[in-house]
């Protein structure tokens, strides 16, 4: 064992969770979490891990950003023949895990993550600057390649392609909206005492209770 790793340690001690604090709805728990975090101005608070499953049952994570958030779910957008995007494909159960340290705070939420409608990938797609639209052209997103420049000379390619016209969106990009079934707020305490309040649906309704740490 690596003893100067496993010496590393934080005592938890900014705030606590309760069962009557939090909010029957865990999308608007989130967004009330979410709000916090923006006015803590924590480092990246859209920066989440999204964990997939193909059909090979190898599970793959990796962070994404969180582009929008309502009342059915959290959306993410990204190139649809990705390696998250195959898996997404074989199979949709996904889930995602934020980490605000600055807040000593965790969430989580499982479900199943479907495409968002091709109108609302377009208007994201839209107000993205011009460099990432033709990004998204001319990265094959997950695909090997034999080298940077071959990367460089095919963005070169795209913007002068499209240097007269806007950027449309590739038919192969866009966006997944993940809806939860299973949600998770955590909240670091002292002595390893944290607070967990977790969320499961059946059907249209939430039940809340408190997890051991």
């Amino acid at each position: 064992m690596n003893k100067e790793i496993a010496a590393i340690r934080q005592e938890y001690c900014l705030d606590e969770l309760t069962r009557d604090s939090v909010n029957d709805d865990p999308l608007l728990q989130f967004k009330k979490w979410f709000d916090e975090a923006l006015r803590a101005e924590v480092i990246y608070p859209t920066a989440m891990t999204l964990a997939t499953t193909g059909s090979d049952c190898r599970p793959a994570a990796r962070v994404v950003l969180l582009k929008d958030l309502n009342s059915k779910g959290l959306s993410f957008f990204t190139n649809y023949e990705s390696k998250k995007g195959k898996q997404l494909e074989e199979n949709p159960r996904a889930a995602l895990v934020f980490f605000w340290p600055e807040l000593e705070r965790q969430v989580r939420f499982e479900g199943v993550a479907k495409k968002v409608p091709l109108h609302e990938s377009d208007e994201y797609f839209d107000s993205r600057p011009a460099g990432s639209k033709a990004g998204a052209w001319a990265s094959r997103q997950s695909r090997v390649i034999a080298s940077r420049q071959v990367l460089e000379s095919e963005m070169l390619k795209i913007s002068s392609r499209f240097s007269d016209q806007p950027i449309p969106r590739p038919p192969y990009w866009g966006g997944y909206r993940l809806l939860p079934d299973l949600a998770e707020f955590w909240q670091g305490r002292y002595s390893r005492l944290h607070d967990r309040i977790e969320y499961i649906r059946h059907q249209d309704i939430w039940s809340i209770r408190r997890l051991s740490p």
